[in-house]
């Protein structure tokens, strides 16, 4: 006796509906198909675009954040300095038997049922036993692991021919705007606070990637970096978004093992202490408002608190946005990192590239300033033809640091040179201070595009009556208006054609289909998103009206073809809703 056929869940039917409509497929199908990479057609990259824009709207265009584009590939020495070489690594296990390989925590999560932030904390070793005692066997063809071990999930390449000139695929894009500092700053007039977003492809060697967009090896990130003087933190925008309510999952209740909500407003989660930085609590509040634009309600999503170990090298606090989907539960969509003055200072260290700035005192101040004074007769010996480059280092670095450092250890490491206590002299003087020079802090909201693309899909699919329908919110959806003349037939065609032409002149994104009949015209364009479907049918040769059908509800209204334009610039600016198009009508 047989089961009953499984329902596809809502992820099979919307990676269905995006392959056969167009949205997008699986890269190199002729050759096989290659998983983590996609092919975006024409609806999926106009989709993929208007949540882009939808994102400069909010977080660019109101705060005057600049926009810049850098390189995909970088030489190696900018991710040494940044850390991603020494920590940007996944555990990996690989089947004996048939040979593939898998990312270790995500057979425990699937298989051990093991939380994400469990797995994360598990050393090799432990992750081996685990695998064993659990008789976690191979999903694919049911053979044994072996051992696991780490694997750097950066794409490496070569500069030019030269094999020793190694480079890597960015993983994030944030590098680029962070060794361009300098030039950033002087495009400011030198002011803080400031903000630096980049939207670009980046590149991760995913080790077994099975989630669609959720998870490729190619991608569009959207990585926002917000300098700020961390004497100086408040947000002059503070008072506009204090009282929206924002729902935390707290790291400090996850210890406990609970992953209860708090709901509270950005106000009370500063004072607090639940959110570190004013400016980070700001880009969370728009993040919420992001998403609820992009079709997601509030109580679908969350920020999830990311507890030490969890963290990125970098941040000293991290929420992680998540929203509810059908198949995979919480899926974060984007991440919002405090990583105070940790990338400047690195480049700063390994570049030897002073990334300060001066703030001036209103009045001088005096001070006891603590000097490190290279002492080249030690260092020359010691570092050769680097001494010269130490030595500048040195007289970059904060001083305090290598004070304390030298203390405590014995030594400064200058990126990877190590200064020890007989290379430097430290001494204390007495001086009237103008200003100073710090290194200014960050805050990083990050968006990763495709998965919004996504989300966008599965909170817009529904069905209705038998039909699918993507009800996008009308300022994302792909393409805005459909013309459908009723018949091809006594000039109707060429009516349409006219309205089709007007339209697209006006800056609209404009479908013209005959093909068919109206009704499975209808079908389509709803099953594609399209919110308004014009039809010129016998009455608009009589009078020079059109039907306007509403994707959602189906209903329809009359409206003379003379004010389409004015109505629909209204209606996908939200300043009018669907009956108000058919108000002009006369009889």
């Amino acid at each position: 006796m047989t089961g009953e056929p499984k329902t596809p869940d809502k992820f099979t039917v919307i990676n269905e509906l995006a392959r056969r409509r167009c949205f997008y497929w699986q890269s190199y199908e002729i050759y096989g198909g290659v998983s983590g990479f996609v092919t975006y057609g024409f609806l999926g990259t106009k989709l993929k675009q208007n949540i882009e824009k939808k994102l400069r709207e909010l977080f660019v265009n109101k705060l005057g954040v600049l926009e810049i584009e850098s390189p995909v590939i970088a030489p190696s020495k900018v991710f040494e300095a940044s850390g991603h070489v020494g920590h940007f690594k996944e555990p990996m296990i690989e089947c004996l038997k048939c040979k593939r390989r898998f990312r270790a925590d995500h057979l425990l999560r699937e298989f051990a049922e093991i939380k994400e932030s469990e797995a994360e904390k598990l050393s090799l070793k432990e992750v081996k036993e685990v695998i064993e005692n659990r008789g976690i066997h191979c999903p694919e063809c049911g053979g044994t692991f072996g051992e696991p071990k780490y694997f750097l999930t950066m794409f490496k390449t070569t500069l030019g021919p030269y094999s020793e000139a190694v480079g890597y695929g960015r993983p994030e894009a944030a590098q680029g705007i962070f060794v361009e500092f300098k030039h950033l700053y002087e495009m400011t007039r030198e002011k803080l606070p400031f903000g630096v977003i980049q939207i670009g492809h980046a590149l991760r060697n995913e080790i077994s990637p099975r989630q669609g967009l959720i998870r490729l090896r190619e991608f569009t990130i959207m990585d926002l970096e917000f300098f700020f003087d961390p004497e100086e933190p408040n947000c002059f925008i503070l008072k506009d978004f204090e009282n929206e309510t924002l729902r935390l999952v707290l790291a400090e209740n996850k210890l406990h093992g609970s992953e209860e909500i708090v709901e509270v407003a950005v106000k009370e989660a500063l004072e607090k202490g639940y959110i570190k930085a004013e400016w980070q609590s700001i880009f969370m509040a728009l993040a919420k408002k992001l998403l609820i634009d992009l079709g997601v309600p509030a109580e679908k999503q969350r920020f999830i608190e990311k507890l030490p170990w969890e963290r990125a090298h970098y941040a000293v606090q991290s929420f992680d946005q998540e929203v509810y989907v059908e198949r995979w539960g919480w899926v974060e969509v984007s991440g919002h990192a405090y990583r105070t003055d940790y990338d400047l200072k690195r480049h700063m260290q390994f570049s030897g590239t002073d990334m300060r700035v001066f703030k001036r005192h209103e009045k001088p101040v005096e001070t006891e300033q603590i000097v490190v004074k290279p002492l080249m007769a030690k260092l020359g010996p010691v570092f050769k033809a680097e001494a010269a480059k130490v030595a500048k280092m040195l007289s970059e670095a904060d001083p305090k640091e290598v004070e304390v450092s030298i203390r405590k250890n014995g030594y400064y490491m200058l990126g990877k040179h190590k200064v020890l206590q007989e290379h430097v002299e430290i001494i204390r003087q007495k001086i009237k201070e103008r200003g100073k020079r710090f290194i200014p802090h960050v805050v990083e909201p990050s968006f990763g595009s495709d998965r919004l693309v996504y989300i966008a899909l599965e909170f817009a699919y529904h069905v209705k009556d038998g039909r699918a329908i993507l009800s996008f919110p009308r300022e994302i959806a792909p393409v805005q208006v459909g013309v459908y003349p009723l018949v091809t037939k006594d000039g109707l065609p060429e009516k349409a054609s006219q309205i089709y032409e007007t339209l697209i002149n006006e800056g609209f994104i404009v479908e013209c289909d005959e093909t068919g009949s109206v009704g499975r015209r209808y079908a389509r364009a709803d099953e594609i998103g399209i919110p308004l479907g014009i039809t010129v049918d016998y009455q608009t040769l009589k009078d020079n009206t059109v039907t306007i059908r509403d994707r959602d509800s189906w209903k329809q209204v009359r409206s003379r073809i003379e004010r389409l334009p004015e109505l629909l610039h209204k209606y996908f600016r939200w300043k009018v809703d669907f009956e108000d198009l058919g108000q002009s009508f006369e009889r």
